[in-house]
């Protein structure tokens, strides 16, 4: 889904989406339901990752959290940007792209339509929340560095 159509989705729940450069240096603003994306942003895609972000405000902190030297504001900040991640990288997907047979980061953010620097911030989330690895299926997903591999069973030697 791309920056236009996740905007569509979220008007559609009666959030709304307003591209502002006045925000500077911001990227992005949540004020209760109107999101505002930085309209100097390069590109789409990074536009649609700090729209993931925002919406990852709307639904998970309160409050004014401009000011991150206070502890709860940058705990309500990760909460958001984890919301972000997992709804925008999630480890299925992750998945999908080494189904595709894509084998590295540029390519798999490109297969995500994320930046890199997002990718990594994802993967950066998830080798925290679940340590260098997660097994889902009957794959081993490495995080740091990026690796998909499929499990193979091993057998014990008799001794």
């Amino acid at each position: 889904m791309g920056y236009d159509e996740l905007v569509s989705v979220i008007e559609k729940l009666g959030i709304e989406v307003i591209e502002n450069d006045t925000i500077s240096p911001l990227k992005g603003l949540c004020i209760n339901n109107i999101l505002t994306i930085n309209s100097s942003l390069a590109t789409s895609v990074e536009k649609k990752c700090i729209l993931a972000e925002e919406i990852g405000h709307y639904y998970t902190t309160a409050g004014n959290i401009l000011s991150q030297s206070d502890p709860e504001n940058r705990k309500q900040e990760r909460l958001a940007r984890a919301w972000a991640y997992e709804q925008m990288v999630p480890i299925q997907a992750l998945l999908e792209a080494y189904w595709a047979g894509i084998g590295n980061r540029y390519e798999v953010a490109e297969f995500l339509d994320v930046t890199e620097e997002f990718l990594q911030e994802a993967l950066d989330h998830y080798k925290e929340k679940y340590g260098n690895y997660y097994i889902i299926d009957n794959y081993l997903i490495c995080f740091d560095p990026l690796a998909i591999a499929e499990k193979h069973s091993i057998k014990k030697k008799k001794g």
